[in-house]
């Protein structure tokens, strides 16, 4: 999400309902798709708001994110954009990304 003040209107709209899952570029290394402060949200049911980048990493980071909002525990994830696989497209980064997922209670659960 590029606008902070948008992002930070969302996370209260969504932690309202649940928490969720906020997730941060912390360092890149090559070409990604996206830079370091990028923030994407991730919701208990799989949606989520912003990008960092999409494509699989992405999905990397959904699930980490379920993860987090389940277990409470943050996680650094290293997204490689750099696989043999991820060659055989157009759209190569070639670059890797640290991504970092935190859970934000629900305002109910801050209390």
């Amino acid at each position: 999400m590029d606008n902070p003040k948008s992002f930070y209107h969302r996370v209260k709209e969504l932690t309202g309902e649940s928490p969720v899952a906020v997730a941060t570029i912390v360092r890149v290394r090559g070409s990604v798709p996206r830079e370091v402060g990028t923030k994407m949200i991730i919701h208990p049911e799989g949606r989520h708001f912003g990008t960092v980048g999409g494509g699989c990493g992405e999905g990397e980071i959904i699930q980490a994110g379920l993860e987090v909002i389940q277990t409470g525990r943050p996680q650094l994830v290293e997204v490689d954009l750099t696989e043999d696989l991820v060659m055989e497209s157009s759209g190569v980064c070639g670059g890797i990304m640290n991504v970092y997922v935190e859970r934000w209670p629900a305002i109910t659960d801050a209390d």
